[in-house]
């Protein structure tokens, strides 16, 4: 599953900071043979306490975590949407990525100089917003040109196109995303083909201080970006960029040390990494066996089989059934063989969705 989020900030927020920590943190490469790793992507593993239970429970000779993917975006400044600064490439890089995590500067600090001489996070979110409406509308307008000849001929997919493309273009005036936008299920579809930048899922990023990372609820720069967010139903991670790059470098038992020096349960980027990966609608099913302990990543809503293609395209051309055990059955029963034996283990076919946790045995013969 090669879904990515992007990583969007104006200069001095963090962005870079964060990017460094993530880079540092990386997934080993000898897992991912077939990954060419472009300079601006950074692969994280996907944290998930069920894999460790796994594999001490199965004792495998090799345990694989899942990973997520997180790009690194040109730089922006106002005037993006017209070629300002690197407008083009950043606007470019955001069409590719699935989802955006929008980084803010939550701190004050006379040292780091602010873009646009002070600290204001909602400013520095509308900046970047307003750069991605701008981009889609010039898009809309352009397809209303071409569709509107065929809507006034009464073409029917021409008709419904065009509601469509004008709904869009009086939210883009009113300085609205895509993603703000009511529509039924079949004028989605239509929004979907558009790719339009302000449909894609945003999670905002507060980057706060040093001593504010373990309980930010005085920072009032956070508390204005979780009532913005709250208007978007976005969701709002709090993080120290600067301690998230120092932790990278830190061995498991150093980093959990560190952490608890400083009163967090969890890292920020951790937290990142589970939320970026809950916003594109991802979940993980798991293989266990003697060999090896295998998170995969898959589209909440697919079924057995296109989760067994994940592992091999014979294993979906092929597909008879799909052995499973819930992960919470099978550390109930305590084994497989003792979750077989309550009927915990279920022989599911083609038209099974897979649920988050799911524990699998593909059955193929091709």
């Amino acid at each position: 599953m090669a879904l990515t989020a992007g990583i969007v900030g104006l200069p001095n927020v963090g962005k870079s900071t964060l990017f460094n920590a993530i880079t540092k943190a990386g997934a080993e490469s000898a897992n991912y043979p077939f990954c060419t790793i472009d300079p601006n992507v950074g692969i994280v593993e996907v944290p998930d306490e069920r894999l460790n239970k796994l594999t001490e429970l199965v004792q495998p000779k090799k345990t694989v975590p899942t990973a997520f993917e997180f790009t690194d975006i040109a730089g922006i400044v106002k005037g993006a949407s017209k070629g300002e600064g690197l407008g083009n490439k950043f606007l470019s890089h955001i069409r590719q990525v699935d989802a955006i995590c929008h980084v803010v500067r939550c701190f004050a600090d006379g040292n780091i100089t602010h873009v646009s001489g002070k600290v204001d996070p909602i400013d520095d979110i509308t900046t970047i917003n307003l750069e991605l409406v701008l981009a889609d509308l010039e898009s809309v307008e352009k397809r209303i040109g071409r569709v509107e000849k065929l809507a006034k001929q009464k073409d029917k997919d021409a008709v419904a196109e065009y509601e469509v493309l004008v709904k869009l273009k009086e939210a883009f005036e009113a300085d609205k995303p895509a993603r703000s936008v009511e529509f039924t299920e079949e004028q989605a579809k239509l929004v979907k083909g558009l790719h339009l930048l302000t449909s894609k899922p945003v999670l905002y990023v507060a980057n706060v201080g040093e001593d504010e990372v373990a309980d930010p609820t005085n920072n009032e720069y956070v508390q204005k970006v979780r009532e913005f967010a709250k208007e978007e139903n976005a969701e709002v991670i709090v993080i120290c960029a600067k301690i998230e790059e120092e932790i990278a470098e830190l061995e498991d038992d150093e980093k959990a040390m560190f952490l608890a020096e400083l009163g967090i349960k969890e890292s920020g980027l951790d937290q990142l990494i589970k939320a970026a990966y809950s916003l594109l609608g991802l979940a993980t099913y798991f293989t266990a066996g003697v060999q090896e302990v295998r998170a995969w990543t898959f589209k909440k809503g697919m079924k057995a089989p296109q989760c067994a293609g994940i592992i091999h395209s014979d294993f979906e051309k092929g597909f008879i059934r799909a052995e499973t055990v819930s992960y919470d059955d099978l550390m109930a029963a305590g084994s497989m063989t003792a979750a077989k034996e309550a009927g915990r283990v279920r022989l599911e076919g083609k038209e099974y969705l897979v649920q988050d946790g799911d524990i699998m045995h593909f059955r193929f013969n091709v």
